[in-house]
């Protein structure tokens, strides 16, 4: 479709969002509407402290900043499992807290250790002082830590027990579709590209 195919996404995404939502009979509305546009706003949120070139946006307390903002990301993912009144998806939801609050303490004792090599909790610190060389050269096994954690984190293929198609068919999010389906993808992509961008 279009230009080498560009266009194609953008149709994807205004097909999807034209869809109608269905809602479960027996769910709670408010919860089950509002679960994913603050999934998409968390994600989003947590791009404010990414260190960009202009310095747009950068304070001194980042690291916490996104920490506590990945932590909140838990009760969008318990809120939309549970207000679907389906028993599957708030079997998905309970996965995908325990494994979320449990890699999350790695998370922060891996970013905590890297704090104490920067002295800094500013994003802005940490890209600058890796001008010249890479931490991802200095600390190689934390390093690898850290991917295994941010694996853990965004629910990819080792640890997605949160979606284990053979059980619960799509994990918390099998009563959603529609816009409401896409918000909750779209917050999953955006997480996993800041992860990535923090992990470079």
């Amino acid at each position: 479709v279009g230009f080498v195919g560009l266009p194609q996404p953008f149709a994807d995404a205004i097909k999807l969002f034209s869809k109608e939502g269905a809602y479960p009979m027996l769910s709670n509305y408010l919860m089950y509407y509002f679960a994913p546009i603050f999934s998409l706003f968390l994600a989003l949120l947590t791009w404010m402290i990414y260190p960009f070139i202009t310095m747009l946006f950068t304070f001194n307390l980042g690291i916490l900043f996104f920490l506590v903002c990945t932590s909140l990301g838990v009760y969008t993912v318990m809120v939309a499992g549970w207000s679907s009144n389906s028993n599957y998806a708030l079997l998905g939801a309970l996965r995908a807290m325990a494994q979320t609050i449990s890699y999350e303490v790695s998370l922060a004792l891996i970013l905590l250790s890297f704090v104490f090599l920067v002295d800094s909790y500013c994003l802005m610190d940490f890209m600058n002082l890796q001008n010249y060389i890479w931490f991802i050269f200095l600390t190689i096994p934390l390093m690898l830590a850290w991917f295994s954690s941010c694996l853990a984190e965004t629910n990819r293929t080792p640890f997605d027990f949160a979606e284990g198609e053979s059980e619960l068919v799509s994990g918390f999010n099998v009563e959603y579709s529609g816009g409401g389906f896409a918000l909750i993808f779209l917050a999953e992509y955006a997480s996993i590209l800041f992860m990535s961008m923090l992990f470079c």
